[in-house]
């Protein structure tokens, strides 16, 4: 089996694995990942919804082999650790607006809003109705009401 070697959360980590396998059943499978949640596995639900150095991508979509040892994976385990805090401030305006529900496609939401604030932000403008308008994960409770308030909170809080 081909070796590959990543950085994941901020650690080194190296699995045995087909280059054809999927990041996210590595993630899961192999390293016990279990943030990223398998929802359609074909790249359209977005509950899997990972950072890959810094922009929203599927694993569920991306090769392993195609990951370079200097590729930074980041899942919603790790993404306290990129603003210094116990939790995001994404993750804080979540709880704050009560989003939600069963809760299945918050991890890949949030990953997925971090990703476009940063975004808008490196554009140095402020998040539009038309930005949250762009974001295709899928919730079946149907809390986007609240996930497009939290994600306008939350942006206010990662200044």
């Amino acid at each position: 089996m081909p070796q590959h070697t990543f950085r994941l959360n901020g650690e080194h980590v190296t699995v045995d694995v087909a280059d054809d396998v999927r990041l996210l059943w590595v993630l899961r499978d192999v390293l016990g990942v279990t943030g990223p949640k398998y929802g359609c596995g074909i790249n359209v639900c977005k509950a899997c919804t990972s950072h890959l150095n810094g922009r929203a991508v599927n694993p569920c979509a991306v090769p392993v082999g195609a990951l370079r040892p200097t590729d930074e994976v980041t899942t919603i385990e790790g993404l306290p650790a990129t603003s210094g805090a116990d939790l995001h401030p994404m993750q804080q305006a979540w709880i704050e607006q009560d989003v939600a529900q069963c809760g299945y496609c918050q991890p890949g939401q949030i990953m997925t809003a971090v990703a476009l604030v940063r975004r808008v932000a490196e554009e140095g403008r402020e998040i539009s109705d038309d930005d949250l308008d762009t974001i295709r994960n899928i919730c079946r409770c149907g809390t986007y009401p609240r996930i497009r308030e939290a994600i306008r909170a939350g942006a206010r809080n990662m200044r």
